[in-house]
């Protein structure tokens, strides 16, 4: 994300429990331990969250430092490659805070195995030297709340994953929601938009708020130029349209996904890395960012053969099967 993007970001970001629209069940989980927590003078347990990109799992890590009253110190699996890493950034914290690991499934396994003692017993070994002179030094580290986030919980080792004593995973939106974030950020924006306006962003965000203000940056531009500052429904969709974003939300490399399996191959099966090179695009990219909405809106099913379009997916794109 470049820097534009993040301060875009963090300037629509709740930054309390009460602001954050969805995701009830968890925010009553949170809301709960952190009472619990705060009652009992202690730090907030370890935290884990999961799910697809952009559902809040950021903005929540940093409502639970707002809310408990601490720092929150932010890192990513890939940063952290020594043990050394991790141990200046633990040995630096005051206690109660709060350290939030972005994609914690890509941490090193030499790594993340040192934070096995720092998660329950608040101190790390580390060796010095190496050869004859090695030693360990025990390090002693204050109580802290370990938050990680990961869009792939299964690549987390078992033994990682079990110290976590709050684990959550976030689902994707439904459009009441989604218009609802889309209206808070307009206000925040300065932008006036009416209900059409907000639910016609919300339909094609695909479930997610990161996408939902993402389009309403476009919906804004066009607004200020072409509509008077104003956002309505026709001026969204005129806006969209631009963007290729359909009603249904789905984009123009949704389509080429689509295309690729009905029109090249018949409709499927076909493998994941087939599709991806057709596109132009990494497979880990497609199984990502793609699928994910594909399938969960009908358009395609995943099969031990491989990826095969549904009759919706013909419906969408104008062809007969």
């Amino acid at each position: 994300m470049n820097r534009r993007n993040a301060a875009f970001d963090n300037r629509l970001r709740p930054t309390r429990f009460g602001d954050f629209v969805g995701q009830e069940k968890i925010r009553d989980r949170l809301m709960l331990a952190v009472e619990a927590a705060k009652t009992r003078g202690e730090p907030l347990d370890h935290v884990l969250f999961s799910g697809p990109p952009g559902l809040g799992k950021t903005t929540l890590s940093y409502i639970l430092g707002e809310a408990m009253g601490v720092s929150v110190k932010t890192t990513s699996g890939p940063v952290i490659t020594k043990p050394g890493d991790l141990a200046g950034l633990l040995t630096s914290l005051e206690p109660g805070d709060i350290v939030f690991i972005d994609e914690i499934h890509r941490m090193a396994k030499t790594v993340e195995e040192y934070l096995y003692s720092a998660m329950e017993d608040y101190a790390i070994d580390i060796m010095i030297d190496q050869g004859p002179n090695a030693r360990s030094v025990r390090l002693e580290l204050p109580r802290f709340t370990l938050v990680g986030a990961t869009t792939r919980i299964g690549l987390i080792a078992a033994p990682l994953r079990a110290r976590f004593g709050l684990v959550n995973r976030l689902d994707y939106y439904d459009a009441h929601d989604l218009a609802q974030i889309v209206r808070r950020s307009a206000e925040r924006l300065g932008v006036e938009i009416d209900d059409e306006g907000a639910a016609e962003i919300a339909r094609r965000a695909r479930g997610t708020p990161r996408i939902a203000n993402n389009l309403l940056r476009r919906v804004r531009d066009y607004a200020q130029v072409r509509a008077g500052n104003f956002i309505t429904g026709e001026v969204a969709e005129a806006s969209l349209s631009l963007l290729e974003i359909d009603p249904h939300g789905l984009d123009e490399m949704d389509r080429r996904v689509l295309e690729t399996i009905c029109v090249k191959f018949g409709g499927g099966p076909v493998g994941l890395s087939t599709i991806a090179v057709s596109i132009g695009e990494e497979p880990d990219t497609v199984e990502e960012a793609y699928e994910p909405f594909l399938i969960m809106e009908g358009y395609m099913e995943r099969t031990p053969k491989g990826r095969v379009a549904t009759s919706l997916a013909y419906q969408r794109l104008g062809l007969s099967r």
